[in-house]
């Protein structure tokens, strides 16, 4: 497995994951862990991230989010950076399935989420309550298209 250090973080990735699932209520709790597992499992020797949500002035800006795979984004001032091809997040509502680097942003919609269950499926978001409301299969299908697909390996623009 690869380990990735990121010297902000006194915490290896992993162990920050674990403290990150198991400090969540249940059920979500239990729904976050088993869905850590499978990505790991449809992804396996993926790359891990662990990002918890906190920005360079220390001020919360997201929910934290583990992040599997790696792909590069080219921003239009031409920076690059590397970065997370799926990510998972639990937030006050449910939990959130990020597949990212997608360039046709009604992909997932027109191929999932007619399909997943009871979940909001938009360009680069799945997101629902509880696993028991979603089709695990058609899920796994959405993660490993996005964790497997050559996803704009360089030409992804963001303007932020």
């Amino acid at each position: 497995m690869d380990v990735n250090h990121n010297s902000i973080f006194y915490m290896n990735v992993q162990e920050q994951i674990k403290e990150y699932i198991t400090s969540l209520p249940e059920p979500k709790r239990s729904d976050m862990q088993a869905l850590h597992q499978r990505i790991l499992q449809v992804l396996p020797g993926c790359k891990l991230w662990f990002d918890n949500g906190i920005n360079s002035e220390n001020k919360t800006v997201s929910n934290p989010t583990i992040g599997y795979g790696s792909y590069t984004i080219k921003y239009a001032d031409g920076k690059t950076r590397d970065f997370f091809k799926i990510g998972l997040s639990a937030n006050k509502t449910g939990i959130s399935v990020y597949i990212l680097g997608i360039k046709d942003k009604t992909y997932l919609a027109q191929t999932y989420g007619g399909k997943i269950g009871k979940a909001s499926v938009t360009g680069y978001c799945i997101k629902f309550k509880t696993l028991k409301d979603i089709n695990m299969d058609i899920l796994e299908a959405a993660i490993r298209y996005g964790g497997e697909a050559q996803n704009e390996k360089s030409g992804n623009i963001v303007t932020s």
